[in-house]
């Protein structure tokens, strides 16, 4: 069975990477520290779909650092522990720092990131975070002095558009298909910023006509196929509070269509 598109379509090198010129563009302060092989620890705040994940392995593929990846939604104390006694025993033998990922790191409760302290201090693992939280208010104080944390933003239409072309003159599988891209504005706002999104959708334009007829992307094709584009809301987190901040500057303003947006 054939991969997902957004699977297919991750790239393996900053050159190939869509988005986040602030900080894998050239002079930028995640392409300095890659191009001089001396990484520290840091951690990646940024919505979905951005290209957190991504970018941590292309850190470990171009530095060639040994690379090990724990979910904190599935690991313990236990297991944290066992990935640094192989970071450990990676770092004797082939004398290059490892690179430990933890993706969704706000979900480590405080005896989980205790547990990581120790080794990243020490210089056993160079720690790499994920996170679609604030790292300030979900990772403790002594694991956040030890990490840098850069931001990641939602992408840009342009960068948008550049994966779509990408996709459709480079996948193995969307070049063999007839698409005909007519009208963008509905894919890129229902893609909202993310690219996992973005290749979701043309995956499923896709799937939606047989192999032999052609695959027209337009406003109208985009809205039929995806029907509705519920928006990005977390009551019990910062969006909450960013929302309501709108809202009354919006108010305060005396700008009623924002209001009512």
């Amino acid at each position: 069975m054939s991969q997902p598109l957004a699977e297919r379509m991750r790239p393996s090198s900053l050159d190939n990477y869509v988005g986040q010129q602030h900080l894998v563009g050239q002079g930028a302060v995640l392409r300095k520290m890659i191009d001089s092989g001396r990484l520290s620890s840091f951690i990646l705040w940024g919505p979905p779909g951005v290209g957190k994940t991504t970018l941590a392995r292309i850190v470990a593929t171009q530095l060639a650092c040994p690379f090990f990846t724990l979910s904190a939604v599935t690991s313990g104390v236990k297991e944290v522990r066992d990935v640094i006694e192989k970071a450990r025993n990676s770092l004797f033998f082939e004398g290059k720092t490892p690179i430990l990922f933890i993706d969704e790191i706000h979900r480590f409760n405080k005896a989980q990131q205790d547990s990581l302290l120790s080794a990243v201090e020490n210089g056993t693992i160079v720690l790499v975070g994920a996170t679609t939280e604030n790292p300030s208010f979900e990772v403790i104080t002594p694991l956040l002095s030890r990490c840098q944390v850069y931001v990641l933003k939602p992408l840009e239409n342009d960068d948008l558009d550049a994966l779509l072309q990408r996709a459709i003159t480079e996948d193995k599988e969307l070049k063999e298909r007839d698409i005909r891209i007519e009208e963008k504005d509905n894919l890129f706002r229902f893609a909202g910023g993310d690219a996992r999104k973005l290749l979701n959708i043309i995956e499923l334009m896709c799937q939606a006509e047989d192999p032999g007829q052609p695959v027209v992307i337009n406003n109208q094709t985009v809205v039929e196929r995806l029907q509705e584009n519920p928006m990005a809301y977390d009551k019990n987190g910062e969006m909450h509070y960013d929302i309501i901040s709108a809202f009354i500057k919006s108010v305060r303003g005396s700008d009623p269509d924002a209001a009512v947006y």
